[in-house]
């Protein structure tokens, strides 16, 4: 199956007190540890939605900058949406170090070329790390155009249009959903 990946990464990190994108899991940056992670999931098409005036060279992958400043992820899933090539795209938080190949595939095999993948996690839908079809695109837009910048709201209404399903995670990929939001969280992961 055509599938294409965004890793969102142009978030404000005030929580963190820096670009989280650049703390290190061991010895690698979140970001290239995303990277690795999905392409590892065996994904070729990989964009980074990030931050302007950040120098991501090193990456050695396409960067897209949000078209709508200040509007949290949603803007960020909305250009890759928006460039994608691929019917299919997985958007992933940079700041969810525990995520896996293995889990991605698993997202992967709940898809069609029709329809996308939303984990719901302990009774909460989970969608920065989800697989979306191009179509959602106009969601995106109209979720922006509105104010309506929660992902959770997007993820509803691709839900509504029937664009995407619910994979209710088993227990044991749950730490793939524990993020990076504080300096507490990387020196204690897990508590």
């Amino acid at each position: 199956m055509n599938i294409g990946a965004v890793i969102l990464a142009g978030g404000r990190s005030k929580r963190m007190g820096r670009d989280k994108a650049w703390v290190e899991i061991a010895g690698e940056p979140l970001i290239a540890h995303s990277l690795r992670t999905v392409r590892d999931a065996g994904i070729t098409e990989i964009y980074v939605s990030g931050r302007a005036g950040t120098d991501y060279s090193s990456l050695h992958c396409p960067v897209l900058l949000d078209r709508e400043t200040c509007s949290g992820p949603l803007a960020g899933i909305d250009r890759g949406l928006e460039m994608a090539q691929a019917q299919l795209v997985f958007i992933l938080a940079v700041d969810l170090p525990q995520m896996t190949t293995e889990f991605i595939r698993s997202l992967v095999g709940r898809c069609d070329s029709l329809t996308g993948v939303i984990p719901k996690v302990r009774g909460q839908l989970e969608p920065l790390a989800a697989i979306y079809t191009k179509r959602c695109h106009y969601l995106a837009r109209e979720c922006l155009l509105r104010g309506r910048l929660a992902a959770r709201d997007f993820a509803e209404a691709c839900l509504h249009e029937h664009a995407v399903r619910i994979f209710s995670v088993p227990e044991k990929y749950s730490p793939c959903f524990e993020n990076w939001n504080t300096p507490s969280d990387v020196t204690n992961p897990g508590n």
